[in-house]
């Protein structure tokens, strides 16, 4: 039997992540990501730069993980000072870090330029500075920043810069791709040549998705002999982002060619949490999932066209690499009106609802779901406003209550102490069997009023909405020009924790919107049992 090698995994996200545009991680964030990567089985956890600033400085008060190493970023020292008199390195030595990795110049270009030393200063900053933290027990790792385009304009430097890092002790050098131009075929050659000189299980790679090849370049850098690989959550970084290590992980773990040869910390049970941990750091960063995402995302083992479904309902593979179980995320056969019967049947399957292949209603249904998807409806990401259209052509739909008019009303005013507001009021008439109700409520816009003045008062159906609240509200125009046709689809969710999504069409955004908030009142009604009292 083979023994696989061992490949190490290192996160940055904490810190080359936390330059994404638009990211900023509270204390408690860093905290809590730590812990999902602990948990996941990465191997080092990259906190940040303690020093640079307060929040990574407390940061590294306390050691933030329990199985993986906790890594401290920082430059090595400066030109013109000793290391034990640079207060960078000093802040390095006292962070509560297991691993300390420096970052240097391997651009004779940067150097010269950028750093305004010599070439020989910036070796020897790269050598006292490992040998420091050495000294003071900790394991090291240089990050080469510039690696490539340093190779690719003087190599002999370049080499020197990670031989000295070897040299001195570093127990990584890690070659980066600063700058992501680098593409897969240059770094495979260039990290075989540099593991003649610096063996391949004290290499690392970094690289960057300028060119959107992050990914491709890592698993490159691997097959040429690297054994640690960097990046982040979710790709998140600067400018396009880092090697998204949310793909490179089952990327490593379910393909043959990486399966085979190597072992990773993240074990089977972990790996069927990713989809879970990508999805929750989006939650914790405020940012929809990307539903395209490899592996991931909502849409990754998603079949649109009637052939294509017809196929994977005979068997997965037809049109599945891996099985979404794998990694924790689910099949889904989406309705559309690309749509055939198989993906039909898959669709009411999804929802719960169980029809025999032979029902004439089948016909009738896919017939309703085209026509309605030529109006602007969308049922890919509405899965309750499509069980309500199934249950209507099945006819299990109870008419709880007709709506026989609204109004919306808005007001721009000065309220009682001179401040200019503006106020939405709307108007919702309803009769709910033989009992007209007739509610109004003010809202922060149109939309919220509305759906306060739906809600406030369903006669004998109020006890079943008492928990609903509406969660997200969303805005696609279908069509463009002066007869634009608008998409509104509205995610709901109430006291047990469900949520669910309708849609509403109409060339007018708030009869739209009224569309897809009732469809979520009736689709809790239905949920909840009423009607059958």
């Amino acid at each position: 039997m083979t023994t696989r090698e061992r490949v190490y995994l290192y996160d940055t996200t904490l810190r080359d992540g936390a330059q994404t545009t638009g990211v900023d991680f509270s204390l408690e964030d860093k905290r809590l990501i730590a812990g999902l990567l602990d948990k996941l089985g990465i191997d080092y956890v990259e906190g940040g730069y303690p020093g640079a600033n307060p929040l990574d400085t407390e940061f590294f008060a306390a050691r933030r993980t329990e199985r993986a190493k906790f890594a401290a970023f920082g430059m090595t020292k400066r030109a013109g000072r000793s290391v034990a008199n640079d207060p960078g390195v000093a802040a390095l030595l006292e962070a509560k870090a297991d691993t300390i990795c420096f970052v240097a110049k391997s651009w004779d270009y940067q150097v010269t330029v950028a750093l305004e030393t010599s070439l020989e200063e910036n070796l020897a900053g790269i050598r006292e500075s490992v040998a420091a933290a050495r000294a003071a027990g900790r394991e090291v790792m240089l990050d080469c920043e510039h690696f490539f385009d340093g190779y690719k304009a003087n190599r002999d430097y370049a080499l020197a810069c990670a031989k000295a890092a070897y040299e001195a002790g570093a127990r990584w050098v890690v070659l980066c791709d600063t700058n992501g131009g680098t593409l897969p075929e240059e770094v495979a050659a260039i990290v075989a040549d540099v593991a003649r000189h610096v063996p391949g299980d004290h290499l690392g790679i970094h690289a960057h998705d300028d060119t959107g090849c992050a990914v491709a370049n890592s698993l490159a850098a691997v097959n040429a002999g690297v054994r640690q690989v960097q990046g982040t959550l979710n790709g998140l970084g600067e400018r396009c982002g880092n090697a998204n290590l949310i793909s490179l992980i089952p990327t490593l773990k379910l393909k043959a060619g990486f399966a085979d040869r190597f072992e990773i910390g993240v074990d089977e049970e972990a790996l069927a949490g990713i989809t879970q941990l990508s999805r929750a750091l989006d939650e914790i960063l405020n940012r929809a999932p990307n539903r395209h995402a490899p592996y991931v995302g909502a849409s990754a083992f998603a079949t649109k066209a009637g052939i294509h479904a017809s196929a994977v309902l005979k068997d997965p593979r037809t049109y599945e690499h891996v099985a979404p179980e794998s990694v924790g995320n689910a099949r889904q056969v989406l309705v559309s009106d690309q749509a055939g019967r198989s993906n039909l049947l898959a669709g009411l399957e999804r929802v719960g609802l169980h029809v025999d292949r032979a029902d004439p209603r089948i016909s009738r249904l896919l017939e309703a779901v085209k026509e309605k998807e030529a109006q602007g409806y969308a049922y890919e990401g509405a899965d309750a406003s499509f069980f309500l259209l199934a249950k209507r052509v099945l006819g299990e739909v109870p008419e709880f209550f007709m709506v026989e008019r609204f109004s919306v009303n808005v007001e721009r005013r000065y309220n009682a102490i001179g401040e200019l507001v503006t106020v939405a009021e709307a108007i919702v008439k309803v009769k709910v069997g033989d009992e007209i109700l007739i509610s109004a409520a003010e809202g922060n816009g149109p939309v919220n009023a509305l759906d306060l003045a739906l809600r406030k008062d369903l006669g004998k159906y109020q006890r079943f909405i008492e928990g609903l609240e509406l969660v997200d509200y969303k805005v696609r125009i279908f069509q463009g020009g002066s007869d634009a046709v608008t998409r509104v689809l509205i995610e709901s969710g109430d006291e047990t924790g469900e949520r669910w999504c309708t849609v509403g069409v109409s060339a007018n955004i708030i009869d739209a919107s009224f569309q897809a908030l009732t469809d979520s009142v009736v689709y809790k009604l239905v949920r909840s049992g009423a009607g059958r009292e």
